[in-house]
């Protein structure tokens, strides 16, 4: 019986126990929702701003019991134009690290990030502290995963993102693996700590480059090292409009954005990559060995201020806007605008500088044509430039000297004067066709013995 007895007021007792403990959580997870520490903000604000020397707003802080004790902060936003804005932060401590020297808190979650191309910078910046002043010391607080959700990166005519990222650090701070993915699975980047420096690996299907040029990726994979300060991609292979490119690249973002690379483009159709470089109207499979470099304060300057140079090949393509044959054996003083030429290849050398293409060993072959000469395209899309096209007339084959004007999307070809005056004095002499032929090459010759002048454009 006393057994019994004792055994009763045990599980009373253990009744009790849980009652009280039930009532303990239960009070808890009711005081979490009124528990407020917006009276601290003022004081977190000047604190941020001291150490970030950067001006800071939060618009909530509260703690929160249950199911693990944590704190969340509301309305983030870090410098003058709010380049960085943190929507909601959620960071959950070890509470019995608060009894050690190391605190340890187990996980921050970032929900709605948004990054400005400064906001970058900024935070590069911060990662960089100078070694000399600042020695390292032990760690005062050890942070173990970070997570972000729903996160974008906003340059002045674009946006990457929204995209989730995942960050787990080591016991001394360092990473351990970190990746990134987009939100609709196109785009993934796998990070992982190599023997001096990060490895990188990249895969991409159906993916659009987010800054100019925006290249449309049917599949992508790149694999390299990263640094705080740069990324060197060693491996580069992808498949787009129809064709392959493979290569490096290095990206470095300190002080600015630095691109440069080399890459390898095999039969890649060429209608869409001329649109989007502003190269005009022409299809076809390209073939080339780019060599390219850039630098610029933002990404979507990068286009801008990009430097390539390349041999490239087009094969069985049309020129559009422009038909060559005609303006050939036409002679139209007021030029030729119109139609296209279809060739079978068509080769040369691109140099883009600043915004202008120089394109020169400019060759074109179809059958009975045959072409040659430097073409120049202008920021603004003006041509210039002067081609030789070879035609067949009654039997014989004339060279032809051609100005080219107008613009890439309605370009214009027209004879030189001492092509027009040497096809008149022909004609007149030989009468149409046999004539006209012999004295524009009598002309083109002319020209070629005492040299090219400049021609005004007609209309001007």
């Amino acid at each position: 019986m006393v057994l019994a007895r004792t055994r009763g007021n045990a599980a009373k007792w253990l009744k009790r126990i849980l009652i009280a403990l039930a009532g303990v959580v239960a009070i808890a997870a009711a005081l979490s929702f009124f528990i407020s520490l917006d009276d601290y903000i003022p004081q977190i604000e000047a604190e941020l701003a001291d150490r970030l020397k950067e001006p800071v707003s939060i618009k909530g802080v509260r703690f929160t019991a249950l199911p693990l004790p944590h704190v969340t902060i509301t309305a983030i936003t870090v410098g003058k134009a709010d380049d960085i804005q943190l929507g909601k932060v959620r960071m959950t401590p070890d509470l019995f690290s608060l009894l050690n020297s190391t605190r340890v808190i187990r996980s921050i979650e970032i929900d709605s990030l948004l990054l400005t191309q400064k906001g970058i910078d900024r935070i590069a910046a911060w990662a960089r502290p100078d070694a000399a002043q600042l020695p390292r010391q032990p760690l005062q607080v050890r942070l173990e995963r970070i997570r972000l959700k729903d996160a974008r990166i906003r340059f002045a005519k674009a946006t990457f993102g929204p995209f989730d990222a995942r960050v787990s650090l080591d016991s001394n701070g360092e990473l351990a693996d970190a990746s990134i993915t987009t939100e609709d699975g196109r785009l993934k980047v796998l990070v992982k700590p190599g023997p001096s420096n990060y490895l990188v690996d990249v895969t991409a299907k159906s993916w659009t480059l987010p800054v100019p040029p925006m290249l449309v990726f049917d599949e992508l994979t790149a694999k390299g090292a990263v640094t705080l300060n740069d990324a060197n991609l060693s491996e580069f292979r992808a498949k787009l409009y129809g064709g392959t490119a493979s290569g490096r690249a290095n990206i470095s973002w300190q002080r600015g954005l630095r691109l440069s690379g080399t890459l390898d483009v095999s039969q890649m159709e060429m209608q869409k990559i001329a649109a989007m470089l502003s190269l005009g109207h022409v299809s076809g499979k390209l073939s080339a060995r780019p060599v390219f470099s850039t630098s610029a304060p933002t990404a979507d300057q990068l286009m801008n201020a990009l430097r390539l140079e390349t041999p490239f090949t087009v094969q069985n393509g049309v020129l559009y806007g422009i038909d060559i044959q005609t303006a050939a054996t036409n002679l139209i003083k007021q030029g030729t605008a119109g139609g296209e030429t279809r060739f079978e290849e068509l080769t040369g050398h691109v140099v883009l500088e600043r915004g202008t293409y120089r394109v020169t060993q400019f060759k074109i072959a179809s059958g009975a044509l045959a072409a040659a000469g430097d073409v120049n395209i202008a920021p603004t899309k003006e041509l210039s430039g002067r081609i030789n096209a070879q035609v067949k007339a009654l039997g014989m084959s004339t060279g032809v000297p051609l100005n080219v004007a107008g613009t890439v999307d309605a370009p214009l070809l027209y004879p030189t004067a001492g092509t027009v005056a040497g096809a008149a004095v022909g004609t007149l002499m030989l009468g149409p066709g046999l004539g006209t032929s012999v004295g524009a090459k009598i002309g083109g010759w002319a020209e070629d013995l005492f040299g090219k002048q400049e021609e005004k454009k007609p209309g001007r």
